[in-house]
C-alpha cells in the first residue's frame, strides 16, 4: 500500500499554500486525490512528484495556462505535443540563464569597483 501525505504534509513539502494546492486539484493539474474515513482528501507520491514538477514549471516562468496544456497532454499521452513543449520551455530557460549571468557579471563590475574605491579611500575593501 502507497503512503499517503495529508494536505498539510504535501504543502510542507511543496512549499505550497492549501488554497494553491486545492486551486491546482480544481484546475486538473493533479491526478484525483481519494477521501479517507475522515471525508479528508489524500495524496500519494503521484500528487507529490507532479507538484514539485509544476513547481519548477512555474519558477522558471511557464504560465499557468501552458502548465494546464501540457498536463492534459501528458495525461491524454500526447507525448510529442509534450515534448515539444518542454523543448521550448528549455530554450527559454536557458534564455534567462544567460540574462541573468549577463547580469551577475555587471554586478560583479560594479562591487570590484566599489571595492577599489573604498580601498582608495582607506574606508576599508578587500
Amino acid at each position: 500500500m502507497e503512503y499517503t501525505f495529508s494536505i498539510a504534509e504535501i504543502s510542507q513539502k511543496t512549499n505550497l499554500s492549501y488554497d494553491t494546492i486545492r486551486y491546482y486539484g480544481k484546475l486538473g493539474l493533479l491526478p484525483p486525490t481519494k477521501l479517507n474515513e475522515h471525508g479528508r482528501r489524500e495524496y500519494g507520491s503521484v500528487h507529490l512528484e507532479r507538484l514539485l514538477f509544476i513547481t519548477h514549471l512555474k519558477r522558471t516562468g511557464m504560465p499557468l495556462k501552458e502548465i494546464e496544456k501540457y498536463m492534459t497532454l501528458a495525461t491524454t499521452k500526447q507525448y510529442v505535443n509534450c515534448y515539444r513543449i518542454l523543448c521550448a520551455h528549455k530554450l527559454d530557460i536557458e534564455l534567462q540563464l544567460k540574462e541573468i549571468q549577463e547580469s551577475l557579471s555587471v554586478v560583479n563590475y560594479k562591487i570590484e569597483h566599489f571595492n577599489e574605491l573604498m580601498k582608495q579611500l582607506k574606508l576599508g575593501g578587500e
